[in-house]
């Protein structure tokens, strides 16, 4: 999983049954992450709130929910603990080499496809009991047995091939990017705050190729390019969405909103403050 920009002195905790298996937690007012899952996660949220963003599509998550973010895909993750509760989920990892055991014994009779789109199961009770009776290993001293370990994660899968009859759909999909329309992409993805090199892999070039393909098409650099990308986006929430600086800068692919207002002084000639002040 790669991780970044994210909020600083928080109460966050993580513990682990497996490497595969976590119980997230902190009390902190916020926690954002710009990510890209190297696995499929399937999230059981027990308090608080999460906000996930896309390019195409933003989800906002409660207690009780029950969801599976697609490996490979950008995402900026707002999570805020709410009315008094830290903000707490049970985390599974559904690895490729985990998937590819699964479904070696398995015919397939489904074209396999990619998909962006994060999967929502709606509370589901299967899949609720599976997570929720996770909670008591939690406080085992003792290392988890693996075995049972991979029956729980067994399990899960083959609760979501009941319940989600096009789940292999992403589960059994094991391809790598290939390369894509790199503008196309970068139009849809340049909020995300993430370094060149996975820009680069998600559109299946090397760093250099990357780098050599966008000169050649934008005649800057990827990093310049960004960076007026995301003050325009900005700007246009300020003045048209009438939102706030610290809302923006969360969405935009800012690292905090120091960085943001400076930043955006520098290009505009006025705080992002001192422009939302003026509506």
């Amino acid at each position: 999983m790669y991780l970044c920009n994210y909020t600083n002195n928080m109460e966050f905790h993580l513990k682990y049954i497996t490497d595969d298996i976590k119980l997230s937690s902190y009390e902190d007012k916020l926690f954002k992450t710009e990510v890209v899952f190297d696995h499929h996660m399937l999230v059981w949220f027990i308090s608080g709130e999460t906000k996930i963003i896309q390019a195409d599509q933003s989800y906002l998550f409660t207690p009780g929910d029950i969801f599976l973010i697609p490996r490979n895909q950008l995402a900026t993750i707002i999570n805020y603990p709410k009315d008094g509760l830290p903000h707490k989920s049970v985390v599974m990892h559904l690895s490729i080499d985990r998937l590819r055991a699964f479904y070696a014994n398995e015919t397939l009779k489904t074209k396999i496809t990619a998909t962006q789109k994060i999967l929502s199961f709606d509370k589901h009770p299967l899949l609720e009991s599976c997570l929720a009776s996770l909670i008591p290993y939690f406080d085992v001293q003792e290392k988890f047995p693996e075995n049972i370990a991979s029956l729980k994660i067994t399990e899960a899968i083959s609760i979501l091939r009941t319940i989600d009859k096009s789940i292999d759909n992403i589960l059994a999909n094991f391809e790598e990017p290939y390369k894509i329309e790199l503008a196309d992409f970068m139009e849809k993805n340049f909020m995300f705050n993430m370094p060149l090199e996975k820009f680069s892999y998600l559109t299946g070039r090397s760093l250099s190729t990357f780098k050599r393909d966008f000169k050649t098409i934008y005649g800057t650099t990827p990093q310049r390019w960004l960076t007026q990308k995301r003050l325009k986006l900005a700007h246009y929430q300020l003045t048209e969405k009438n939102r706030k600086p610290v809302e923006v800068y969360l969405e935009t692919g800012f690292e905090n909103l120091s960085h943001f207002s400076y930043a955006f002084k520098k290009h505009f000639g006025v705080t992002p403050t001192e422009l939302a002040d003026r509506r």
